[in-house]
């Protein structure tokens, strides 16, 4: 298995305790998540209809600010499992460092995988693949230099699971052109991980080929109501966009306080240059507070924002000792 967050399963064992002990941090999901999460028993106990689904794909595309064909799926990540079956096998570049899952996906799969540092050097490729905003280091990358790839590649993947609380980073609007796919997560910005709820929007034919790959009951009862609801709630997500925002800056001030050093981020998680990223690990781990090391960069470290003023107390706490 790849490393991800979300693993309180290895903090438990090294560092004892409950899951409910511990504040997770180690993600990018946020912890003041939707709150509007009623279900009718109807839709636990029947399956969705097909005009159900399609009255969330028009939420998702009111929310997405675009008219493209799009399919609701399982997360995100049930969008990178089916990517390799878009096309024949073969060239795969991959704008790196970056989330994990895109490369050993397509690797298994039998592509030509290789990972690459500048967008120019995914000319050439069956399929390019950029995280914007990206996962680890927030890193951002401009509208028409993206666009300026679609000649230059046969399928260019947008992945934007974290582009919710940036305005204007989005090509979604741009989706309907051939070769652009644009993956979304609805469970990172909305808080609602475990409802397993995403969205591929592209062209026809691709949106066509991964619908008829999920299935006719893609997503349940539930991630529709739900989804449907918080996706037109606009004032909510204005009112979390603004409130991470100065979140972000408390928790940059408090790693600074530490001695930690910004490398990026997103309003959903932050990075750090640690000096020592598994000492420090350990330091909030001692506090029952989880984060997120990477193998290839010792001093990065990663944390998720706190969703209540127990847990900034907590973290704070166990950054001044």
């Amino acid at each position: 298995m790849r490393e991800h967050g979300g693993n309180l399963d290895v903090a438990r064992q090294r560092y004892g305790g409950t899951a409910e002990d511990w504040i997770d941090l180690s993600t990018g999901i946020n912890r003041v998540p939707y709150p509007d999460v009623g279900v009718e028993p109807r839709q636990w106990g029947a399956l969705p209809s097909r005009s159900e689904i399609e009255s969330l794909h028009d939420a998702a595309r009111q929310a997405y600010a675009t008219r493209a064909p799009i399919v609701a799926i399982g997360g995100a990540q049930a969008a990178i499992q089916l990517l390799p079956s878009l096309a024949s096998r073969g060239r795969a570049r991959i704008l790196a460092p970056t989330y994990n899952e895109y490369a050993g996906v397509l690797s298994a799969a039998g592509w030509d995988v290789a990972e690459v540092s500048e967008l120019a050097a995914l000319a050439g490729a069956d399929v390019a693949v950029v995280v914007n905003p990206n996962n680890p280091d927030g890193r951002r990358h401009d509208r028409d230099e993206l666009l300026a790839l679609l000649p230059r590649v046969g399928r260019l993947v947008i992945d934007e699971s974290f582009a919710d609380a940036v305005p204007g980073i989005s090509l979604a609007a741009e989706a309907g052109r051939a070769g652009l796919v644009i993956l979304r997560s609805f469970g990172k910005f909305y808080g609602l991980a475990g409802l397993r709820l995403g969205f591929a929007v592209g062209g026809e034919a691709d949106i066509a080929a991964l619908a008829a790959m999920t299935g006719p009951w893609p997503v349940s009862g539930a991630a529709i109501a739900i989804g449907r609801r918080a996706l037109l709630d606009r004032d909510w997500a204005r009112a979390t966009t603004a409130r991470l925002a100065d979140d972000c800056v408390k928790l940059d001030a408090a790693a600074q306080s530490r001695g930690w050093t910004l490398v990026g981020g997103t309003p959903l998680f932050r990075l750090y240059e640690t000096g020592d990223a598994l000492a420090a690990q350990e330091t909030l781990a001692g506090g029952r507070i989880w984060s997120r090391v990477f193998q290839q960069k010792p001093g990065w470290l990663r944390l998720g924002l706190p969703g209540n003023e127990a847990e900034w107390s907590r973290l704070s706490a166990v950054l001044s000792r």
